[in-house]
């Protein structure tokens, strides 16, 4: 087992270091991985593993929690239309028309018709945000429409999950069932926003009195996992729990900085995810179902985006319109879960469910090109009618000609007040909490966050900020602050301020061209008094 990891790092490394000089997306990388693991060790039946299965659904859950963060309950209220109106059209008429397709044009029995309709309603969540994530394209008009309906696919598996258990049910009450479902829900949903609302703000408070990075990091690795399992217990999907998590600790002031640090676990386990996806590629299948996957494919993607592009047409130009349905044109991984639940319980025949689940894995390799080139494929489908979509509309207010100053201590807090009376803006990042909730008292833009990571630079938008202000007492934090600002801005607009020539000196390679050396400063400045006497 060892020599198996080894040799997937191995692979999965080379891979991606050759496909990134095609700036092709890691994710093409790890599914290649997972066929070459699959085939070169036949590992074709390692993909029904259940703990194999546990580990690669956590990639989807951690993604889910990372959603969660950016939608606040206030958030989810004001997206309503794009989860609940565009979200819920989609998953309905979607699923309806292929439920059709598939029960009189396949001729298959109505139950299961009914569950591959929903299972290919819905789109891959996993890479469609990772990779509009990745390019930025998630503030767009279009992405912000396809997050809202990707939230609402999440939400619908919950039934669908349950509609399959109803199908496959031979004794008990169909509604005893249903009554206990919805008590669970209730429990479930009630019982995460009760301690998000009433726990997490005091326990993150003394977890970060401590400043200890690794206790933190592992209070948010208890928080997720914990918030996945009650989930699952109660009978509902691992990703739900964290999607719930999420949003709690959303409303509190450790949110940039609890999805800083998740992101390396985050993008670790949607690597594993992706390989397992790519274990699931069986070229047996494919070529004796070489005619019907060739018909299929190309059918349910043009059926999907002629759907999506109908619903959003309303809502958006064309041009937006067709790349947000091109952006969900795929089928997604809980379609994988759902057919293999399905193929579980005998809804389906074992024939259907792998032509099913091959045709599920080709669309989501197809994906990441797609989205790559998605603006050329929408200029050549429809001409560009003019720059709107180009329009940057955030969850959050989006700032630019700002300035980020690193450090909110006593310096921090006087160089704040002087650029408010030239009348700029600002915002500013700081790891002692007790200095964060002060300054927000005072309705100051303060976050709290550790600014070596550059997940929360980026998320004060620090390369659309006029300048940057460095104030920090520890030297070998400075240091690494100042190599994470130079990787996104190459230092171009940032002001250092320095203990000593010492610091200075260790600071050099970095493009910085303004350093204020404190002593220097200091003793000139007393230097001047003294000769003043």
């Amino acid at each position: 087992m060892l020599e198996i990891i080894i040799i997937t790092i191995l692979i999965s490394t080379m891979l991606n270091l050759f496909l990134r000089q095609y700036k092709i997306p890691t994710i093409i990388g790890y599914i290649a991985t997972g066929t070459v693991i699959a085939y070169g060790f036949d590992l074709h039946d390692a993909i029904h593993n259940q703990e194999l299965k546990d580990i690669a659904e956590f990639g989807v859950v951690f993604l889910m929690f990372t959603i969660g963060l950016e939608f606040s309950v206030k958030h989810l209220v004001k997206m309503k239309k794009e989860v609940f109106l565009y979200g819920g059209l989609q998953v309905i008429l979607t699923a309806g028309v292929f439920t059709f397709i598939a029960h009189y044009f396949f001729n298959i029995e109505i139950k299961s018709s009914i569950v591959i309709g929903a299972a290919l309603a819905l789109s891959s969540t996993a890479i469609v945000l990772k990779l509009l994530n990745e390019n930025r394209d998630i503030n767009r008009q279009y992405g912000h429409k396809v997050l809202g309906i990707l939230l609402f696919q999440d939400i619908a598996v919950i039934p669908i999950l349950l509609m399959i258990t109803l199908f496959s049910i031979k004794d008990g009450s169909v509604s005893s069932l249903l009554f206990l479902t919805f008590i669970k829900a209730t429990a479930l949903i009630v019982g995460l926003f009760m301690a998000g609302r009433y726990l997490l703000e005091p326990f993150f408070h003394e977890v970060s009195k401590t400043k200890s990075n690794e206790i933190f990091i592992s209070s948010i690795l208890l928080i997720v996992i914990g918030s996945s399992f009650v989930a699952h217990e109660m009978g509902f999907s691992y990703s739900l729990g964290a999607f719930i998590a999420g949003m709690m600790i959303s409303e509190t002031q450790y949110k940039h900085q609890v999805e800083a640090d998740l992101i390396p676990f985050r993008d670790l386990l949607l690597g594993i995810f992706f390989i397992t996806v790519g274990m699931q590629l069986d070229f047996k299948t494919i070529y004796d179902n070489l005619l019907t996957i060739t018909l299929l494919l190309p059918l349910l993607i043009v059926i999907k985006i002629l759907i999506i592009f109908a619903i959003l047409r309303f809502a958006l130009n064309k041009r937006n319109a067709l790349k947000s349905a091109l952006a969900l044109f795929q089928l997604g991984e809980f379609g994988l879960v759902i057919f293999e639940l399905s193929l579980a319980q005998g809804l389906l025949e074992p024939a259907q469910g792998q032509v099913l689940i091959i045709t599920i894995v080709i669309s989501m390799i197809l994906t990441p090109f797609v989205l790559k080139n998605i603006s050329q494929i929408a200029d050549l489908l429809h001409k560009k009618e003019d720059d709107s979509d180009d329009e940057i509309t955030t969850l959050e207010e989006t700032s630019s000609g700002h300035v980020v100053i690193i450090g909110f201590g006593r310096l921090g807090r006087h160089i704040s007040k002087l650029i408010e009376k030239e009348g700029l803006s600002f915002i500013a990042i700081e790891d002692d909490i007790k200095a964060v909730k002060d300054a927000q008292k005072q309705g100051l833009p303060v976050i709290f966050g550790n600014a070596t990571q550059k997940s929360i630079l980026e998320s004060v938008n620090i390369r659309d900020a006029s300048a940057v202000i460095i104030s920090l007492g520890n030297s070998q934090k400075l240091n690494h602050v100042c190599e994470a600002v130079n990787d996104l801005t190459s230092n171009i607009k940032t002001i250092v301020k320095v203990n000593n020539q010492e610091d200075k000196e260790s600071l050099a390679g970095l493009n910085l061209t303004h350093i204020i050396v404190e002593t220097e400063k200091t003793a000139a400045a007393m230097f001047k008094e003294l000769k003043q006497i």
